[in-house]
């Protein structure tokens, strides 16, 4: 029965944006994921999408799936660029990943508007500004 599933609870992993470079015409954006934990992870699994509204009607981004076979303990891997013009809508991260024989899974949205000045941070481990959920 579900009672008896493990309760596998994702922590010390996050999903972050972060700046990269910056001009007089443009933002360059990159979105990582950061392992903050002190033992590697294994067999790892992200999707990504975006979706919302725009003028009014719905929108819907492309689903990217991307995989790393380990993430090194303290350490981050880039999982794709990201353009300005989807920071309106909702941006999913959907992450899978294995500790030894046990499967962890979580789903980080960020949400419309949400990827701002006002709401970074100085990201762990990468050392850059960002914005970060954990």
């Amino acid at each position: 029965m579900i009672k008896d599933l493990p309760q596998n609870i994702v922590k010390d992993i996050a999903i972050a944006v972060a700046l990269e470079k910056e001009s007089a015409e443009s933002k360059i954006w990159y979105v990582y994921l950061i392992n903050l934990k002190n033992e590697p992870i294994e067999n790892v699994l992200i999707t990504s999408k975006g979706y919302g509204e725009k003028d009014g009607a719905p929108v819907k981004t492309s689903t990217l799936r991307h995989m790393f076979p380990v993430v090194d303990k303290s350490s981050y891997k880039l999982i794709e660029p990201i353009d300005e013009q989807t920071f309106g809508l909702n941006n999913e991260y959907w992450l899978s990943y294995y500790i030894g024989k046990d499967i962890y899974d979580k789903k980080f949205i960020f949400l419309p508007e949400s990827i701002v000045e006002v709401n970074f941070i100085k990201l762990p481990v990468l050392n850059k500004v960002g914005v970060m959920i954990r």
